[in-house]
């Protein structure tokens, strides 16, 4: 190479440095933006402080959590169906029974104790033009389960699709921390519970029928400050495998939803208020979800026009990887 060619060679390599650095400086002037690719915008970190007594209510979340997906339209997918959803009075719960609602299903809410969330929820649903009843009662204890289910069928005239949802959720920063009660009340709602509604539920679903389960990014990856939940939703995850083998021959399919996080009542309940104020900023998009950006897959999973020849799969849902 000539010494001209070398000096017009490393002209061109100082030219393309010079543009990289000014990419560089440019893009470490500001945070990359939260991706914003829905209907409508939705809240980014930093949220207010914020630290909620147990179980969480969703009235007294800042900001609302966002479920009622005013541009999601209905095709009667789930048209004469009746739906029973586990943590129904709030959050992805409440969401998902709104979508129901307006795919055309009744549907029988069950929670705890959250009786102004579950109110507002049952108002949802019947501002869809659906049946709604309330369940209030503690999904670890198979008697509720069977109470619920037998209460379904009888006011709303069946059960046609089963969403396992509620969950307990605390952190123990420290594993030597996390207490036998703690980690006992954990797996007594999050798999006892899932397990007591799945067999109260059998002997009324008929095939086509279908079983949901709400999982977690944690079930997948761990969380080292959610030792006991992250447990007990790596084994939803294989409850859903398990039971949708051991349900394919009756026409049953059972199938999981593995959100991200997600603005709802379990998380300002359960962080610290300054860990909420950052609530999924450390996603890919910056930011959580609302409860309206995940319902969409769990009527996808209960709809047999939709999702016939799908069973025993885990959905991630988040916020890219």
């Amino acid at each position: 190479m000539s010494e001209t060619a070398a000096r017009t060679e490393a002209g061109k390599q100082r030219k393309i440095q010079k543009k990289v650095d000014a990419d560089d400086r440019e893009k470490s002037n500001g945070k990359p933006k939260p991706m914003q690719a829905g209907a409508r915008k939705y809240p980014v970190p930093p949220f207010p402080k914020q630290h909620h007594p147990k179980p969480g209510m969703e009235h007294a979340i800042e900001p609302a959590p966002m479920y009622d997906a005013p541009f999601y339209k209905g095709s009667e997918k789930l048209k004469g169906k009746v739906a029973l959803i586990t943590g129904g009075d709030s959050g992805i719960g409440r969401a998902v029974a709104v979508l129901f609602a307006r795919e055309g299903a009744d549907v029988a809410i069950a929670y705890l104790t959250e009786h102004e969330d579950a109110k507002a929820t049952k108002a949802a649903v019947e501002k869809e033009g659906q049946k709604a009843i309330l369940l209030s009662g503690d999904v670890s204890e198979s008697g509720f389960c069977d109470k619920a289910v037998a209460k379904t069928v009888k006011q709303l005239g069946g059960l046609d699709i089963l969403v396992n949802n509620v969950a307990f959720q605390i952190h123990s920063a420290d594993f030597a921390d996390l207490t036998e009660e703690h980690f006992d009340t954990t797996l007594k709602t999050n798999l006892y519970g899932y397990f007591h509604m799945a067999k109260a539920a059998l002997p009324h679903l008929k095939p086509g029928s279908a079983i949901i389960n709400t999982g977690s990014v944690t079930g997948i990856d761990g969380s080292k400050e959610l030792v006991d939940y992250s447990m007990t939703k790596g084994g939803i995850h294989a409850f859903t495998r398990a039971l949708a083998g051991n349900l394919v021959g009756k026409g049953i399919r059972v199938n999981c939803v593995a959100p991200g996080p997600v603005w709802t009542p379990l998380n300002p309940s359960e962080k610290e208020a300054e860990d909420v104020s950052q609530f999924g900023a450390k996603t890919p998009m910056k930011r959580p979800a609302q409860p309206e950006e995940i319902a969409p897959a769990y009527v996808f999973l209960a709809s047999p026009q939709m999702s016939s020849y799908i069973t025993g799969e885990i959905l991630p849902i988040v916020g890219g990887y």
